[in-house]
């Protein structure tokens, strides 16, 4: 053991030579790397002996400090031999941790992902959205859960975290929460964020989530058709709230913008493009990455509606919550007799696909204005729709007939 931990204490030489006194250091070498920390002790310099790693003199103040250094070595010794008979890891680090009483080799996943909810909600409305908030707080939820359920305990050692757990995790969501493949990975992706950051603190060895690839599954996204969109815009209602949730959610099938954007749209964000008309330029809140839109006639009526509404955040547009919103188009969508799960998302689906790729406009262009970072998930939104299909085959056979009769 002596040949592997050493330990010592010292003091720190300091410039101000008027000094009389000097706080005591440990040092904690293991394996030949170090960790040190302050005994918050001092000694008078003229009585420290470098060479003994004690105070000189049998003064009652002399023996009382010697003992104390006893004590601390001593405690260091016995910390050692319960991290050698439990088979744990060694460092000096670890050593010094465990000491001072900072012994993150015992940090919970729970506690983890509670500090990180913490300061994400002091940067809700800067760096992430309530949403986002939510959705790391329902994650941690459902984490809590499945250990309690699982491991009869209120939290989860950071260290022991692996690959079994994963899965596990995983089964419990598709069983106990009945989540589908794709929702069981999202809750998956938030836990894999407050792992990576053990690993990157050096409370977790090695990283169970390298390697480990789990797909998520080709859904067919639902979005309305042209007829759909006709039965929603012709339809009378005598309640005006229901009528503004109607109306916002228009706004967004022709502008493709999503809840979250279009509840923090002021008129700040409409410009005059550089065609002369009125454009959309906001940065999204999901990815920070700049949306730029051409308003069409729809949505410029809409906002032309309710220049005078007076909204109490100074928006541009009549908004309640998602949840209330979300309620309120399942109305929609019986009074209009529409057989679909309306919910406000389905307008950016619907702008992808109805409104822009199937009148033509290229995909790059689609990506722009939906503020994506990659033509690849454009694609996941957007379908070409069959009488696109025939459109453009149409188009194709009249050039061919004509070459031929040249």
């Amino acid at each position: 053991m002596q040949n592997l931990l050493s330990i010592l204490f010292y003091v720190r030489k300091s410039k101000n030579k008027n000094l009389t006194h000097a706080t005591v250091y440990l040092r904690i070498t293991y394996k030949g790397k170090r960790a040190e920390a302050s005994t918050m002790r001092k000694v008078p310099l003229s009585k420290w002996n470098a060479k003994a790693n004690k105070m000189n003199g049998a003064s009652a103040e002399a023996r009382q400090l010697n003992r104390q250094l006893e004590i601390i070595k001593n405690r260091l010794y016995e910390i050692y031999q319960k991290l050698q008979n439990s088979g744990e890891a060694i460092s000096a680090s670890l050593l010094k941790d465990i000491f001072i009483g900072n012994d993150d080799s015992k940090k919970g996943i729970l506690e983890m992902f509670e500090e990180h909810n913490l300061r994400m909600k002091k940067l809700v409305g800067k760096d992430y959205s309530f949403r986002t908030l939510q959705r790391y707080k329902t994650s941690k939820k459902h984490l809590t859960n499945f250990i309690l359920k699982n491991y009869k305990t209120e939290d989860y050692h950071v260290k022991d975290i692996d690959t079994r757990l994963i899965n596990s995790f995983i089964y419990y969501l598709k069983t106990e929460v009945n989540l589908s493949h794709n929702s069981a990975l999202k809750y998956l992706a938030y836990l894999k964020k407050i792992v990576r950051v053990a690993v990157a603190n050096g409370w977790l060895e090695k990283d169970p989530f390298y390697n480990f690839k789990l797909k998520r599954q080709v859904i067919d996204r639902e979005f309305l058709t042209k007829e759909e969109i006709i039965k929603i815009m012709e339809k009378q209602f005598s309640i005006s709230r229901v009528e503004q949730v109607r109306d916002i959610f228009l706004f967004s099938c022709y502008t493709g913008l999503s809840y979250s954007d279009v509840s923090k749209l002021t008129s700040n964000d409409i410009t005059i493009g550089i065609d002369g008309r009125q454009w959309i330029k906001v940065k999204r809140t999901k990815t920070k990455t700049l949306s730029s839109i051409p308003l069409l006639k729809i949505p410029e009526e809409i906002i032309q509606k309710y220049k005078d509404f007076e909204n109490p955040k100074g928006t541009l547009l009549p908004i309640v919550s998602n949840q209330r919103t979300n309620s309120y188009l399942k109305e929609i969508a019986d009074v209009c007799k529409i057989k679909k799960n309306l919910t406000f998302h389905m307008a950016r689906h619907t702008f992808a696909t109805t409104v822009t790729l199937s009148n033509g406009v290229p995909i790059e262009s689609v990506s722009k204005m939906l503020g994506h970072r990659s033509l690849r998930t454009t694609q996941h939104y957007a379908k070409i729709l069959d009488d696109k299909l025939s459109e453009d085959m149409n188009t194709l056979r009249t050039r061919m007939a004509a070459n031929e009769k040249e």
